[in-house]
């Protein structure tokens, strides 16, 4: 029909974004990956990021958003069976994971401490968030809770050889049968929330040593999981214990899913409320211990949440990138005016110290060493608050780059920007980090000569960056009492820090960060694109993207 033919012409449209290689693309990742000592890695993750950057993957994320998750409670014979109804997308994108090792390759080496497995990992995992972030909550809270399920002997060999398994199993069968499994964790409470330990659901010691657990949960995580860390009241106060799905019979264990959570974001993945009648589980450590033990698994899931924010940042960035090489207004590319290369770069800025970041705490869980692990202790919280935080505001903003079209489903900028407070929230929120950072400092004076020999290295690279030092370290005398003031101790932590790790790599972004970011310039962090410092924009971009 040629009625209209002229009204349908479509140019000045950008083409989709789609097969593209997630890793050799990204120069800033592939310098972390080599500066945190995962270089062996490189040939596995250029091959994750030829896999996962194809339109395949991406049309697999955008289904298995849209086909949210079903709760089945009764089959047709009217038995009890709480089931999880996945789009196949959510399975095709969970199959790719665990062949990866997302969910447990540091833990498969004898020796994963001296290997770089968890820096290699955090890349991969990088990547992965720029595909769909809901299949990595099942993935990240089984990374976590190997670590604590293999001290206990009756775990260790029973249920963590398998979970290290490269098989993707989703039968909703006894863990005995399985090729692989998933874990999931059940904190949080009605009438506490972070408050954890305002718990009251309680655990009752049986005659065999195991326990029974009558109770609820407000969120509980990805219940489709074969077992969950569960945090229950016992006579020694809180406690952590281990509850599978099934009991060893095949039967299911007294987990009752009242209802799925209806989420701003993380629409793929289901985050259920249950309701403990008598389930039976197994006490993991000491009686009373139960904080510790699900914060060991916590401090994982923690560096996941800096990781997958970090990684939806690149994405969002390069959308936009992408885009403005692409779309012309007022007669030229957007890529060629003035005003959006400043708010460009701006994003690369934050992106790639985001980048930097995430695989240099994974270093320092890649080490034994005392100044690693007080270096750990204190930069995950703050990473996560600030990295988690700038994801929300970068993922507007790139957004806005795209316009109407940014605003839509058909295009993951929308997907992102509503799964970015997520990491945020989960696993802790602002406030909570930013407090935990100053007990880091404030327990150990251990923590504190640590972090500033690790910057003091860095104070000659950068005008800015040996000011901004000099008050850091004046501020952190007196941390532990200044608890109002706890984030922008945290803010100047992390900044100092991402500018440390800049300055050792990129000169263009180093001075444009610390210029930007560390000059004490009124109103910075504002609006992007908003500070007045000089940078060399064309080595910010040309770095960052190449069409």
């Amino acid at each position: 029909m040629q009625h209209g033919a002229a009204t349908h012409e479509i140019f000045n449209q950008t083409p989709p974004l789609a097969d593209y290689n997630l890793f050799t693309s990204d120069t800033a990742l592939r310098e972390a990956v080599e500066r945190e000592g995962a270089a062996a890695a490189a040939a596995d993750l250029i091959q994750a990021g030829a896999a996962l950057g194809t339109a395949a993957n991406f049309e697999h994320a955008r289904l298995a958003n849209r086909h949210t998750p079903v709760l089945h409670s009764f089959n047709a014979q009217g038995e009890r069976i709480d089931s999880i109804e996945f789009h196949p997308s959510w399975h095709m994108l969970m199959r790719g994971i665990i062949s990866r090792g997302y969910h447990s390759s540091p833990w498969t080496q004898s020796t994963p401490a001296r290997s770089g497995a968890h820096a290699a990992r955090a890349a991969g995992y990088l990547m992965q968030a720029q595909i769909e972030s809901g299949t990595l909550c099942p993935t990240t809270m089984t990374y976590g809770a190997i670590s604590p399920m293999r001290r206990d002997a009756w775990l260790a060999r029973e249920w963590v050889p398998r979970l290290l398994s490269r098989e993707y199993d989703a039968r909703d069968i006894i863990f005995e049968h399985k090729q692989g499994g998933l874990i999931g964790m059940g904190m949080t409470e009605k009438q506490g929330g972070s408050d954890v330990r305002a718990n009251t659901t309680r655990a009752i010691r049986s005659a065999d040593g195991s326990y029974r657990i009558t109770g609820h949960k407000w969120f509980f995580s990805a219940p489709q999981c074969d077992a969950h860390l569960v945090l229950a009241q016992t006579d020694a106060g809180l406690s952590c214990f281990f509850m599978p799905r099934h009991l060893p019979d095949g039967t299911l264990n007294g987990i009752y899913i009242q209802r799925l959570k209806d989420k701003l974001g993380n629409r793929s993945n289901a985050s259920s409320e249950v309701e403990f009648f008598d389930a039976w589980a197994h006490l993991m450590d000491e009686p009373g211990r139960g904080i510790p033990t699900i914060l060991e698994m916590g401090t994982y899931t923690r560096l996941d949440c800096v990781t997958g924010s970090a990684g939806m940042m690149r994405h969002a960035v390069v959308q936009a990138l992408h885009h403005s090489h692409h779309r012309k207004v007022f007669g030229s590319l957007l890529i060629n005016q003035p005003l959006m290369r400043s708010v460009l770069a701006d994003l690369v800025l934050e992106s790639e110290a985001a980048t930097a970041l995430s695989l240099r705490l994974a270093r320092a869980f890649d080490s034994t060493e005392a100044s690693e692990i007080a270096l750990r202790r204190a930069l995950t919280s703050a990473a996560k608050f600030w990295v988690c935080k700038r994801g929300c505001e970068l993922a507007a903003e790139a957004m806005e780059v795209l316009g109407g079209n940014g605003y839509t489903e058909e295009i993951p900028l929308a997907r992102m920007a509503r799964e970015m407070p997520v990491n945020s929230i989960w696993e802790g929120s602002g406030n909570i980090m930013c407090l935990d950072v100053l007990r880091a400092f404030a327990k150990s004076a251990v923590t504190r000569e640590v972090v500033l020999e690790e910057l003091s290295s860095t104070r000659a690279g950068h005008r800015n960056f040996a000011a901004a030092f000099e008050r850091f370290a004046a501020m952190s005398e007196q941390s532990a009492s200044d608890e109002a003031h706890a984030r922008r101790f945290a803010q100047l932590f992390v900044t100092l820090f991402q500018a440390k790790l800049l300055l050792e790599s990129s000169p263009a972004v180093a001075d444009g960060f610390c210029a930007t970011r560390l000059s004490g310039e009124p109103g910075w962090g504002a609006v992007f694109g908003a500070s007045g410092a000089a940078m060399d924009l064309k080595g910010i971009l040309d770095r960052a993207w190449k069409e």
